[in-house]
């Protein structure tokens, strides 16, 4: 079979991203109009329940997929027509079931640098607990079209093949960056795009409840909330930068890229408010980040050709999924004498 071939193109399966989409944003109008429609502090038994819900959802998803992939590849007629048997598509269909699977623990696991930066950030604006949610319902929603984008531009250039080496060298640099470089605190007033945003629209010295803009005097003015929330934005698009291309080391599927990289995103608020107050307690969880991005920076320009153009997919859910378990079972082992915010990534 032909190794560049699209098994779910996007011209044939248009109505299945119209759909997800919709479900998306149906699950997102529910979460903000229903569940958190009045602004409340999100304790951990909530989050709790809804980083289960989201996981469980996500479950769900991959079940569905490979029993539609079990009925559909085994009489796709390009599949046919390149000699593929049925027993061959069966398990071309199991292999995109975990290529989902791995897909939406390495973004889950990368995820965690956002919870990072978001315990940082909420903290610099003295954001209370009670208008978090409301500045990360806004910032996913910003979060998955940015990253929409980028899995567009990405399943294009993967076409490439010194793209893909292009990728798998950044990855690589990140990694060995997030394993050997110095920690750099964050500084949002330094970021260029708050320094922009501050002289397009004036800014409110205090926050107005949960508004994101205030009139005075007539003036349209912007609240710290806004600028919080603008500055979230801007570190995802820094972290989608390493972490799209990480998903397409697993899979070559925009389809599969795109749906476990929403799922992750989805479950990203409840994993913040679950893992907020203990994230000073996995201070060696960011080697596990590192060496996670190493080695798919490796699979992109080695170990997918050393295994005659894919590496075993099941090697890869294994290798990431002890590398994160490793990294959390040493800074559960091993806690810091002191209480410490640990930012793996710079966004500046």
């Amino acid at each position: 079979m032909d190794a560049s071939l699209i098994l779910f193109p996007f011209a044939d399966y248009w109505w299945f991203y119209g759909g997800f989409t919709l479900f998306v944003l149906g699950m997102l109008a529910l979460d903000l109009g229903v569940f958190h429609r009045d602004a409340h502090e999100v304790k951990f038994k909530e989050a709790l329940g809804w980083s289960v819900a989201w996981i469980a959802l996500a479950l769900l998803f991959c079940y569905g997929f490979w029993h539609y992939a079990q009925w559909k590849l085994p009489t796709d007629p390009r599949l046919l027509a390149a000699g593929m048997t049925a027993l061959q598509a069966a398990t071309l269909a199991n292999q995109t079931a975990l290529e989902f699977l791995t897909g939406y623990v390495v973004e889950k696991s990368l995820s965690v640098d956002n919870v990072f930066v978001f315990v940082v950030v909420f903290s610099y604006f003295a954001v209370p607990a009670k208008y978090q949610h409301r500045v990360l319902f806004f910032g996913i929603l910003g979060a998955l079209v940015f990253r929409i984008i980028f899995i567009a531009l990405g399943a294009a250039l993967m076409q490439l093949h010194w793209v893909i080496w292009l990728f798998g060298i950044f990855l690589i640099l990140t990694g060995v960056k997030i394993l050997f470089a110095p920690e750099k605190p964050i500084d949002p007033e330094k970021n260029p795009i708050i320094r922009l945003l501050r002289k397009i629209i004036p800014v409110t010295p205090k926050l107005d409840g949960q508004n994101f803009f205030v009139r005075h005097a007539g003036v349209l003015h912007a609240t710290p909330l806004f600028v919080c929330l603008v500055f979230l934005e801007v570190t995802d698009i820094v972290f989608a930068v390493d972490s799209v291309p990480a998903i397409f080391a697993i899979t070559k599927e925009p389809l599969i890229v795109f749906t476990s990289n929403v799922f992750a995103i989805l479950g990203l608020r409840a994993m913040f408010f679950m893992l907020a107050g203990v994230m000073h307690k996995f201070r060696f969880l960011k080697y596990g980040l590192g060496l996670i991005l190493v080695f798919v920076g490796l699979k992109m320009v080695w170990l997918n050709e050393a295994f005659g153009g894919k590496f075993p997919v099941t090697w890869s859910l294994g290798i990431i999924g002890a590398l994160l378990t490793a990294s959390v079972a040493v800074s559960l082992a091993l806690p810091p004498r002191a209480t410490a915010v640990i930012i793996p990534r710079s966004t500046g």
